[in-house]
């Protein structure tokens, strides 16, 4: 049997295919569509019933799961079985609600989400939003037959289905390109129904049994009831997505486009740094605190931080330098010009700046909740919500799309100070920066890596030739080298930590 180490990592290697899959279905979108009013109404119509939906289902499923194992554990299976229907149901009829809203009140809706689209632009989208609410049936279910089957020790299956929503949308996006632009929202659409028949199929297996029960009892009341301050917390997120894009849509067009190619690209490095600190740290924080042992979980903490400021520094730092060259090997081809690439290069240059202190901020949470704090980080969390907006405001006029990237990375900055002071307050215990002599020399080695990269670069361009692609491969590989040995010889510990838990067993 697997140790939950080893798990950890083969989902962190499974979710960097399924990341690098969903960046070639991007690319393969650039390519066919460039940043265009066609790539900025279906970015927009994708994002917004995130926006509205997308945290409610979250804090659902995630409340579900206790009370679940509850019913299970002290009444029946039956009895898990019967609470998981009424729950299922009930965000059934919710979501048949929501999709009938967005067929009827696309106009307004997109009138309310991208103000600033007009013209074939709106429409568009309108035409977008109206397939894209129809989603949210398969979303909801599935969220909720997730938490049923990770409850069961299920946790891969989520990151494979990954796989199969990319090649749809993939396949519908060349279908697209070959006949009309109209079928593109399709694509979304199919991998959603996927999703759910897969995650359907497995419950199946595990005693899930579909029963259209209605009866809503007072443990249905009660996990929404504990769905709010989850909500509340998760939606912070998704108010700031819809303030960058609701202003991006009055900007030239193709700046929704850049604004989400770019930050595709930033996600790419924090999405699986966070995977990766979040499935092996949290559960060992939590059980530390569950025990008791303050210095354990202290270790815990500061692992963490040390682990994500190892790989973002010199991750950013690269970002910051090479951040054109990027989008152009990345993107720049068929549709994607020039043009397109300078708009997307400077946004992944903004969004840079704020990579380390937007995954610190999943760590600094982490370590609330696992204290048993939920609400600190949405009180942090609202107030960055209203930086960002001031910051918004204040920079889009001088900065464009670009504003709107500096503005997410300061505000991202400023909670992950705020979280940060917060806990050296009320856990004066936790010691999340243990020594600023171990911090300067990761920054040092990071940037004498990255230094030598850079050049190493330049020699390339101005003596031989090769492709760009090829070229920030080697130079990356390079500044990886040197990195690891910098560390190496500068006897930074946490190098040793994956080896270490990739040994422990259970």
């Amino acid at each position: 049997m697997r140790t939950a180490a080893q798990t950890a990592m083969l989902m962190a290697v499974l979710t960097l295919g399924s990341k690098l899959l969903g960046f070639i279905r991007e690319m393969i979108m650039a390519a066919c569509f460039g940043a265009s009013y066609i790539t900025d109404a279906y970015v927009m119509a994708n994002n917004i019933p995130g926006m509205i939906f997308g945290g409610i289902f979250g804090a659902v499923a995630v409340a579900y799961m206790p009370l679940f194992s509850k019913l299970t554990e002290t009444k029946s299976r039956e009895e898990g079985l019967l609470f998981t229907n009424q729950v299922m149901n009930l965000l059934i009829l919710v979501s048949l609600v929501s999709s009938l809203t967005g067929l009827l009140l696309s106009d307004q809706i997109v009138s309310i989400f991208a103000r600033g689209f007009t013209g074939e632009t709106a429409a568009l989208t309108s035409f977008y939003v109206k397939v894209s609410f129809s989603w949210v049936l398969f979303t909801s279910t599935a969220s909720l037959l997730d938490a049923f089957l990770q409850y069961k020790g299920v946790f891969l299956l989520q990151v494979v289905t990954g796989y199969v929503q990319n090649a749809a949308v993939i396949a519908v996006i060349l279908i697209s390109y070959f006949t009309s632009h109209y079928y593109l929202i399709f694509g979304s659409l199919l991998g959603y129904a996927i999703r759910l028949l897969i995650v359907s199929g497995w419950s199946r297996k595990y005693g899930m049994r579909y029963r259209p029960v209605f009866a809503f009892g007072e443990t249905v009341k009660k996990v929404f009831a504990l769905s709010l301050p989850v909500f509340i917390g998760s939606y912070i997120g998704q108010i700031n997505l819809f303030v960058d894009r609701m202003l991006a849509s009055g900007l030239p067009e193709g700046s929704v486009s850049a604004l989400n190619y770019g930050h595709l690209i930033m996600g790419l490095v924090t999405g699986l740094t966070t995977t990766i600190i979040t499935t092996i740290i949290y559960p060992k924080m939590t059980q530390a605190y569950s025990l008791r042992e303050e210095g354990r979980f202290g270790d815990m903490v500061n692992t963490g931080f040390h682990l994500l400021y190892i790989i973002l520094v010199p991750s950013t730092l690269g970002l910051l330098l090479y951040s054109q060259e990027i989008v152009q090997a990345v993107y720049e081809r068929g549709a994607f010009d020039l043009s397109a690439t300078d708009m997307t290069g400077q946004a992944l240059f903004f969004y840079a700046i704020g990579m380390l202190p937007a995954a610190l901020n999943g760590l600094f949470v982490q370590t609330y909740y696992s204290r048993h704090n939920m609400k600190t980080p949405v009180i942090y969390g609202a107030a960055g919500v209203v930086i960002n907006v001031a910051l918004n405001l204040l920079l889009i006029r001088s900065m464009a799309h670009c504003g709107l990237a500096l503005a997410t990375s300061l505000a991202a900055l400023c909670n992950s100070l705020l979280l940060y002071y917060g806990i050296r307050k009320k856990y004066p215990e936790v010691v999340i920066v243990g020594s600023m002599v171990k911090i300067g020399k990761i920054t040092g080695a990071a940037v004498a890596a990255v230094a030598c990269s850079y050049g190493v670069f330049r020699l390339i361009q101005a003596t031989i030739w090769m492709p760009r692609a090829v070229a920030l491969m080697a130079v990356v590989a390079l500044a990886g080298l040197v990195y690891l040995g910098l560390l190496k010889l500068l006897q930074i510990e946490e190098l040793t930590f994956v080896r270490q838990i990739l040994k422990r067993r259970k």
